[in-house]
C-alpha cells in the first residue's frame, strides 16, 4: 500500500498525518512548533514526529511521497518571509525532508496550501474566483482562479500581512515599517491583550475574556476595524464569488462574521458571500497531503478526514 506523509510546519504546532492515495487517513499528530528553540531543533523535531508516524504501518506500506506546507514562502535555499522560527530562512525545506524520508517531496506556503485544500474538497469548491483568508497565528490569504491558488511571480501572491497600515510609511523598507500583521494576527491579539492585562495571555484567551472584559472587547474591536479596510480593498481587486476564513481565530467566529460581513456588504460593490471554511483548523495539513499526492503522481478523490482534528 502506498502512503503520504503530510507535514504542516506552522508558528505555533507542528501537524502532521498519513494517508493512503484514497484518502483514508491511517495516523495523525500534533506536537508544540517551540520556535524559540530555532529552525534546526524545528525541523527535526517535524521529522521525528513523522518518522515516528511511519513506523508502526502495516507491512508492505510504502511511502510514496511527502508534502510539506509551511509559513513563509518556501525557495531552493531557505524560507522567506518566516521570522517567526529564527534561522527558517536557512533552512532548505524540500532538499532536507527529502534526505530524511527518501522519497519526492513538494512543498508549499502554508495559506496556499490550505487555499488548494479548500477550493477542491471545502467551502470554495465551484466558486471562481475564490479568496481564502486565514486569520491564525500570522495572517495572510490566497486568491483561487480557475480552481488554482494564484502563486505570484515569487511565491507570494497575498500576503497580506505586509500591507502598508499607514500612508506615512510609503517608501519605507519592510524592516523599518510595522506591517499589518503586526497586529491584525493572532499574535498581534495576544500582543494586545497581554499589554492591557499585565501578564501574557493567548488570543483565544482574549476573544474569552472580551466578552465580559470592556478593555479586551476594544481590542478585539481595534483588530477588526484594521482588518476591515484590508479585505474590502483585496475583494474589490478580485470580485470573488465567495471568500472563506480559516485558521485558529475561527474558534471565535461569533464575534468575526458580524463586522466582517458588514465591512463587506457596505464597502464591497458585489459583496461575495463569507463563510467559514471547511477545514479551519486543517486545512494546511490536508494541502500538504494533497501536496503529497501530487509529488507520487496520485490525487485525492475526495479529500481526507483527519483522525484528530482540532477542537
Amino acid at each position: 500500500m502506498d502512503v503520504v506523509l503530510g507535514i504542516d510546519f506552522g508558528g505555533t504546532k507542528i501537524a502532521l498525518a498519513v494517508c493512503d492515495l484514497d484518502g483514508r487517513c491511517l495516523r495523525d499528530h500534533l506536537l508544540p512548533t517551540c520556535p524559540g528553540d530555532g529552525a534546526d531543533t524545528v525541523l527535526a523535531r517535524g521529522i521525528a514526529a513523522g518518522q515516528a508516524l511511519l513506523t508502526p504501518l502495516e507491512t508492505g506500506s510504502r511511502l510514496a511521497a511527502v508534502g510539506v506546507s509551511t509559513i513563509g514562502i518556501p525557495l531552493e535555499n531557505g524560507v522567506d518571509l518566516a521570522p517567526a522560527i529564527a534561522g527558517w530562512e536557512k533552512i532548505a525545506l524540500a532538499r532536507s525532508v527529502e534526505e530524511a524520508f527518501g522519497a519526492p517531496v513538494k512543498v508549499a506556503t502554508d495559506v496556499k496550501a490550505a487555499a488548494t485544500a479548500e477550493a477542491r474538497w471545502g467551502a470554495l469548491a465551484g466558486y471562481d474566483p475564490a479568496i481564502y483568508l486565514n486569520l491564525g497565528t500570522g495572517l495572510g490569504a490566497a486568491i483561487v482562479v480557475d480552481g488554482r491558488v494564484l502563486k505570484g511571480a515569487h511565491g507570494a501572491a497575498g500576503e497580506i500581512g505586509y500591507n502598508l497600515v499607514d500612508p506615512t510609511h510609503v517608501g519605507l523598507e519592510i524592516c523599518a515599517r510595522p506591517t499589518l500583521e503586526d497586529t491584525v494576527s493572532g499574535m498581534g491579539l495576544a500582543t494586545s491583550g497581554s499589554r492591557v492585562l499585565g501578564r501574557t495571555v493567548s488570543a483565544g484567551q482574549v476573544f474569552h475574556a472580551a466578552r465580559v472584559d470592556p478593555e479586551l472587547d476594544a481590542v478585539v474591536n481595534t483588530l477588526l476595524a484594521s482588518l476591515g479596510p484590508h479585505l474590502v480593498n483585496l475583494v474589490i481587486a478580485v470580485d470573488p464569488a465567495r471568500v472563506a476564513v480559516g485558521g485558529g481565530m475561527t474558534r471565535s467566529w461569533e464575534r468575526l462574521q458580524g463586522p466582517l460581513e458588514h465591512a463587506l456588504k457596505s464597502g464591497v460593490p458585489f459583496p461575495p458571500e463569507l463563510v467559514v471554511a471547511a477545514y479551519p483548523f486543517d486545512a494546511p495539513l490536508v494541502g500538504a497531503l494533497a501536496l503529497g499526492a501530487e509529488a507520487a503522481g496520485a490525487s485525492l478523490p475526495h479529500g481526507v478526514r483527519l483522525l484528530a482534528s482540532e477542537p
